[in-house]
């Protein structure tokens, strides 16, 4: 009994926890097996488990992933905006998707998160290697009670929003969305634009914050930026924006061709 009051007193609630987390805790698969027997515990798939009686949300699962496999994967995009009060439309439909970025270099996703959370909580996965160097950079702490998850900052999750542009998200939802991010930390914004792996992306970005007019664009160093060469293409027949070389969708019957300008 010893062990099972131990392992209860340090189990966050509302989380899952995986047989490698479980053994450092001292409960090997043959005694997790006799606690679920015992109906202490609930297994949800092989090497994940639940305390019997817990509701578990995908927020419990990912920490599962985060905290415990160590895996390389963060709430991102629409998702982590709106998860900080930066989305122009709040869903209130279960269905909308969860946005989640894994660094594709990782391991994959094990098989009782897909069975269990894909699907029911529309969970997107992105396999996706955005940014060089550090994974953590640009990601924060969102405490949900009992434990924290890993989300992007506003500044990251913008890159991450326009990285799924337009194949999955729409550009003039990116700009929608831009017109609230007038208090980023340009610091961050440097270092993501030098660190992105993604020509598209910093193009985008750079774009729609220099026709918001946001303060924080003149504080950076664009010499330092790797924006390639040739055109990319948003959307056929769009117009060409010259300056960074896009064909977009017309948001403004104002805007100008040859600049970035509404």
């Amino acid at each position: 009994m010893q062990k099972i009051n131990q392992l209860i007193k340090y189990w966050p609630r509302g989380t899952v926890a995986i047989q490698s987390w479980l053994e450092k805790q001292g409960i090997y698969r043959q005694l997790a097996e006799r606690y679920c027997k015992s109906g202490w515990l609930e297994r949800i798939g092989s090497g994940a488990y639940i305390l019997s009686g817990d509701k578990v949300s995908w927020e419990g699962a990912l920490y599962a992933l985060q905290a415990e496999a160590n895996m390389q994967i963060n709430v991102a995009a629409l998702t982590a905006l709106e998860l900080q009060g930066s989305a122009h439309f709040i869903p209130m439909n279960q269905n909308h998707p969860v946005w989640l970025f894994k660094n594709n270099d990782q391991k994959n996703i094990p098989a009782w998160f897909k069975q269990s959370f894909t699907t029911k909580h529309s969970l997107k996965i992105v396999n996706r290697h955005l940014f060089d160097g550090d994974w953590r950079l640009g990601l924060i702490e969102q405490n949900m009670g009992e434990y924290k998850i890993l989300i992007s900052s506003r500044e990251r999750a913008i890159f991450e929003y326009f990285d799924l542009v337009p194949a999955q998200q729409s550009f003039e939802h990116g700009v929608l969305l831009m017109e609230l991010l007038q208090t980023l930390r340009p610091v961050l914004i440097q270092e993501l634009l030098e660190k992105c792996t993604s020509i598209k992306v910093k193009r985008l970005f750079m774009n729609v914050a220099e026709m918001q007019n946001h303060e924080w664009v003149k504080n950076l160093d664009l010499s330092k930026i790797d924006f390639g060469s040739g055109n990319r293409v948003i959307k056929k027949g769009g117009k060409l924006f010259k300056k960074y070389g896009l064909l977009l969708p017309v948001v403004n019957s104002d805007e100008n061709e040859d600049d970035n300008q509404p």
